[in-house]
């Protein structure tokens, strides 16, 4: 966990420098296929005009964009999320510190929707009779979007995830999420929400081998408007392995002892 996080870092703190130019640069992976920097196969033109379901969104994707939050222009914030940011102190970024104090790195559960910003790691959707289950590999956790028609439920236990209903606008998967906690961060600058959080997501098929996705929240408790996101375009990669990758809180305390003692670390 703590190479996929120092990963994550190190691409994250790049992305505005080579978001253009890092995508143009391939190289030869397995079986002599291209791929991107990330593993990414380049679109292909021969698989992106194949016949499609629009409502079939199974299989690995692989998010194109490196981004770090819904947007890069958050909404103002109330002054209860104003005095929560001013406390966080975030590892990576304009306003790094030493260690920080993200909860990620005590292994709390990374939260949604900030799982969905690490887009150097697969995410696969699984579709069952009555749900669609998302597996992130990042954290190695997965939610369930139920699709059965069922309403939200009026008081939700509050949990890191969230409570997850979705239907069918035309060929546009609309997820509706509620039932969070207030205890992770929206993104890796700090950003908070509160438990009145609340998100709209909505998934489009494109074409057999492009998703497109947005989100809006709505936290009247933090922001004072609803915070767009911006669009992300997703790519369909079948050869892409999704692996075992856990927070494991030994490894993280030993990081943080390396940290504060390099030279203690090396004996």
């Amino acid at each position: 966990m703590r190479k996929c996080l120092l990963r994550s870092i190190a691409l994250l703190t790049g992305a505005l420098v080579l978001s253009n130019l890092g995508y143009a640069q391939t190289y030869e992976g397995p079986g002599g296929q291209t791929r991107d920097r990330r593993g990414v196969p380049p679109a292909n033109p021969a698989t992106a005009n194949l016949p499609y379901d629009p409502h079939d969104l199974t299989g690995v994707w692989m998010g194109l964009q490196n981004r770090n939050t819904l947007s890069r222009t958050p909404p103002p914030m109330t002054p209860w999320a104003q005095a929560r940011y001013n406390a966080a102190k975030p590892g990576i970024g304009p306003r790094a510190q030493p260690l920080g104090n993200d909860p990620i790195m005590t292994c709390d559960p990374i939260g949604y929707p900030r799982l969905a910003f690490y887009n150097d790691y697969p995410m696969e959707m699984v579709a069952t009779k009555d749900r669609l289950i998302e597996f992130f590999d990042f954290f190695y956790v997965h939610r369930t979007i139920w699709m059965d028609g069922r309403e939200q439920p009026k008081d939700p236990e509050p949990t890191w995830y969230g409570y997850s209903v979705g239907h069918w606008d035309g060929n546009t998967l609309v997820v509706n999420v509620t039932g969070f906690n207030d205890q992770s961060w929206l993104d890796n600058d700090g950003h908070p929400h509160s438990d009145q959080m609340k998100l709209e997501e909505r998934f489009t098929r494109v074409d057999h081998d492009t998703m497109q996705s947005k989100m809006t929240l709505t936290d009247p408790a933090a922001y004072t408007t609803p915070w767009m996101s911006d669009i992300e375009v997703w790519k369909l990669s079948p050869k892409q392995t999704m692996r075992e990758d856990l927070c494991a809180p030994s490894d993280e305390a030993k990081y943080k002892d390396e940290v504060r003692d390099p030279a203690a670390a090396k004996k």
